[in-house]
Parts: C-alpha cells; sequence; structure tokens
C-alpha cells in the first residue's frame, strides 16, 4: 500500500534522527516539503470569510482547508492559488506557476463552475421546477461530453510539472438534506435534482482523478447532516446580501468537512 507523501517524508526525517542520535551514520538534511493548493472557490475558502485582501476577487481565507492543513503540518514552502469562480481553463491559464518538480502535496476543487453550477443555482431559484430539472440535465449532458477532456488537460498538466506528487482532487458535498427542515424555497423535486447533479459530476471526477493516478476524496459523507435543511448547516443557503457566498461552505464546513477528508487524503 502506498504511504503519502508526507507521512514518508516523516517516517524518513525520524529515522534519520535516529541513525545521528545512535552514531550509524550522519543525518542527512531533509528534502523540503511542498504543497500546492489549486482549484475553485471551494478551495480558496469562499464562504468561510476573513478574506485575504490581498488576494482580491479570489477570495482565500486562512479558514479554507488548504491553509488549515498547512497551519497544522507545516510544509516548508505552501502556494495558495485557489480562485474564485476558478474554471479548468483559469487553472490552465493562471496557477500552475507553483509546480515544479519538487512539489510533493497538490489539492484541487475544479469542475464546478465549468459544469455551471451557478448558473443551475440561479434557475432552480428564480423559474420553474420543470425548469430546473430541465438545467440540470443540460449540466449533466456537458459533464458527460466536455468536462472529461478539460480535467484531463489540467490533470495531465499537473502530473508534468509535479511528476512525482501526491494529487488530491477532492469533490463536492451534497446542498440539501431532503424532506428535512426547509418550509419555504426550492421544491423537494428541485433540491432532489440537485443533489443528483453534485453526486454526477463528483463520479466523473473521480473517474478520471484515478485514471491518472491521482486520489479522489469525496466530502459528500463528511457533509451528511450539515447540508441546507438539516438544521445543522455546514453550507450557506441563499443568501441576498452575500451572494457570492451562496451554496458554499461555512467556516465549519471548511474546517470539519473538508479539512478532515483531506487531512486523510494527503
Amino acid at each position: 500500500m502506498r504511504m503519502p507523501r508526507f507521512a514518508a517524508l516523516a517516517s524518513a526525517l525520524l529515522l534519520a534522527a535516529g541513525a545521528a542520535l545512535f552514531g550509524a551514520g550522519p543525518a542527512t538534511a531533509a528534502a523540503d516539503f511542498g504543497y500546492v493548493a489549486l482549484g475553485d472557490s471551494y478551495s480558496s475558502g469562499v464562504g468561510a470569510g476573513n478574506y485575504d485582501s490581498a488576494s482580491g476577487n479570489c477570495k482565500r481565507t486562512p479558514r479554507a482547508y488548504p491553509a488549515l492543513w498547512a497551519a497544522a503540518h507545516s510544509p516548508q514552502t505552501f502556494s495558495f492559488a485557489a480562485c474564485s469562480g476558478a474554471r479548468t481553463g483559469d487553472v490552465m491559464s493562471g496557477q500552475l506557476a507553483p509546480l515544479n518538480a519538487g512539489t510533493d502535496l497538490v489539492s484541487i476543487t475544479i469542475g464546478g463552475n465549468d459544469a455551471g453550477f451557478s448558473d443551475v443555482m440561479t434557475t432552480c431559484v428564480l423559474q420553474s421546477e420543470a425548469t430546473c430539472v430541465s438545467r440540470v440535465n443540460q449540466a449533466k449532458a456537458y459533464v458527460d461530453s466536455t468536462l472529461p477532456g478539460q480535467l484531463d488537460q489540467v490533470y495531465n498538466a499537473i502530473h508534468s510539472r509535479s511528476p512525482g506528487a501526491r494529487v488530491v482532487v477532492l469533490g463536492y458535498p451534497r446542498f440539501y438534506k431532503l424532506n428535512g427542515t426547509c418550509v419555504a424555497g426550492l421544491s423537494e423535486g428541485e433540491r432532489k435534482a440537485i443533489n443528483g447533479a453534485s453526486d454526477y459530476l463528483n463520479a466523473a471526477i473521480a473517474k478520471r482523478a484515478a485514471d491518472h493516478g491521482f486520489t479522489f476524496a469525496s466530502v459528500a459523507g463528511a457533509f451528511t447532516g450539515h447540508e441546507i435543511c438539516s438544521g445543522s448547516e455546514w453550507l450557506h443557503s441563499l443568501n441576498w446580501l452575500n451572494i457570492g457566498e451562496s451554496y458554499h461552505p461555512t467556516a465549519a464546513g471548511q474546517s470539519s468537512g473538508y479539512l478532515p477528508v483531506f487531512t486523510n487524503a494527503a
């Protein structure tokens, strides 16, 4: 079974320290451990607040799972490139520069914006159930026909730049607890269709990740019981005062949902 690269590095450090202590040979300097976080708003931390003003519209925050992981594990280098609104093309054109042959760990969430997540939610909030379901089906058709090739381009580029890195591709949560506490808003049919679209997208991403030898980490289980309409939400519902945070993880969703899943996979 493959040992995660961070765990392997820790083991090597312990062995080197033991060898030096007992005179088995000189301790060797450990190579730097480099972590690069790529992706969209689910990785930058939109919805968690406390945004770094220097990140501008990318809305990166120390409350996002990549920053929380880095704070807990102290990699020698940490490059936080994830950006709100990113699509696969944005990763290709603007996020890959920190990757190099010395990069040991990469995380990424990508694909939701390519599949039209924002427009799906807008359609479902403002229009009829039939129109919502039709828009969901349109997004699923895009996931079948176009998204796999776009993901392949991103995954190929990551592997080309950092061939020795452990790459963790994280998925998206289901958004709604069906038959939950919500008494207004979307219909149950719309909520079921949106959840189904999330599962559909995750399955496509997981398949492409596996075909590239990457690790897919599902967060659906971690968010179970904490969806919108659960009464213990780790996701923002529709927020007219801050529309960009709608349907994104809260700070608790990042720290208690995404972070443990990523930690286990890294």
